[in-house]
């Protein structure tokens, strides 16, 4: 679970505004690093860290939910709009029934009578919640515009998530159960020290045995053991793991990889069997699963639908003045969602690759950067104003195939 948020989300899907003017762009570009700060209604992340909270509950329960909380101006927030992360189980699949106007709820979902969602009945607190009784089993309607569904549907007409664990779980509760049996039978086996043959005797008219009979003294180190006539010492040789332990182990764990969708080595932390091949193959494939999950999942339902939302909040409240908002709004909107820059497996070779691609034509710089997750034009300010600075100083950094400026000939 950690191995999928972590390389779905990592520090945040951030996006790069697409409006052309610079200066509005970087006003609105500020004024969202500010809310990011203030998007979660419980104050325990940013936006970012509920990005990361999401692909978990993603993982897990197949889907989460995210409330629209629209707050008040003398709430002090730069844009009056906070997330409320809600788990799957705030929305009971047991609520299936008919409403009075017509309208069908079908596992927490109220549809209207062309199968429009039109709201959310959530219950009032978390179902393991013991803390405050008086609202058990309480549910309250929200509007369907006021909620976000995240989730990665598996067939058509689905209407709640599934979990990833759910293919697996078999073989996880079966590998569990044999685990715990081969650590019992090592337990006991280890619990015989040795066994003592002693001849036969006879019991007295007592019933019990005579005084030769007494318990050999308890192992110590350096002890020595005193034994009678007749009497030896077997030790106790238990049969070690069984030969095809690891190879189980190792073949369950490839099933659960498969199951989970993750690299055998994300999973079981073995990097024994690693090479520089089989890694760079099991990565390139994660790679493409967790693209997909990011751009049709994360960046379409949540980021993109926030994003919106915010910048129609900030211009309603005055926090952000953009001209002709109302009928340019699809211009505004437009933006760029940037995911974390995946790490190169063999960075000499993969950097050198993406320069001869550049050189050659088959990719632009935006799309290169795009790709390691920044900001183009952000990029080449930073250079420039690096470039600037080491002219004022009087610094110069000998750079290999340095672009040629403008207002110099290229070079014979």
């Amino acid at each position: 679970m950690e191995s999928w948020a972590s390389n779905a989300v990592g520090t945040g899907i951030k996006p790069s505004s697409a409006i052309a003017d610079a200066a509005l762009k970087d006003r609105v570009q500020r004024l969202w690093l500010r809310w990011t700060d203030e998007s979660d209604a419980e104050w325990l992340t940013d936006f970012y860290g509920q990005q990361r909270r999401a692909a978990r509950e993603l993982f897990i329960a197949g889907e989460v939910f995210f409330r629209l909380r629209q707050r008040r101006p003398e709430d002090g927030l730069s844009v009056p709009l906070q997330l409320q992360m809600l788990p799957s189980e705030m929305l009971p699949l047991t609520d299936n029934r008919v409403l009075d106007n017509g309208h069908v709820v079908r596992q927490g979902i109220e549809f209207d009578r062309i199968g429009r969602r039109v709201a959310y009945h959530f219950l009032r607190r978390h179902p393991g919640d013991i803390t405050d009784p008086g609202l058990a089993g309480e549910t309250v309607r929200v509007p369907a515009e006021m909620v976000l569904h995240i989730i990665d549907p598996v067939d058509a007409g689905q209407l709640r998530g599934v979990s990833r664990f759910a293919p697996a779980l078999v073989k996880l509760f079966l590998l569990d159960q044999y685990d715990d049996a081969e650590l019992d039978r090592k337990k006991v086996a280890a619990m015989f020290v040795g066994f003592v043959r002693r001849p036969e005797r006879d019991f007295d008219n007592s019933g019990e045995r005579d005084a030769q009979d007494e318990p050999l003294l308890p192992l110590e180190p350096g002890q020595l053991q005193i034994l009678d006539e007749g009497e030896d010492i077997t030790f106790s040789n238990p049969a070690d793991v069984g030969g095809n332990y690891e190879a189980f182990q190792y073949r369950t764990l490839l099933q659960v990889a498969a199951a989970l969708g993750l690299p055998y080595a994300n999973l079981s932390a073995d990097m024994l069997k690693a090479n520089y091949s089989n890694t760079r193959a099991a990565l390139l494939e994660f790679r493409r699963r967790i693209e997909a999950f990011q751009h049709s999942v994360l960046v379409y339902q949540l980021c993109r639908a926030v994003w919106a939302r915010w910048m129609d909040t900030a211009v309603l409240s005055g926090a952000l003045t953009l001209p002709d908002y109302e009928r340019r709004r699809a211009e505004y909107l437009a933006c760029n969602w940037l995911p974390p820059r995946w790490d190169w497996v063999d960075p000499l070779k993969d950097i050198r690759a993406e320069i001869e691609a550049i050189e050659a034509g088959l990719k632009s710089r935006t799309q290169a950067i795009a790709e390691r997750g920044y900001d183009a034009s952000q990029v080449d300010a930073e250079i420039a104003a690096d470039r600037q600075r080491e002219r004022d100083l009087g610094l110069w950094f000998q750079r290999r195939a340095a672009p040629v400026p403008v207002d110099q000939p290229e070079p014979d």
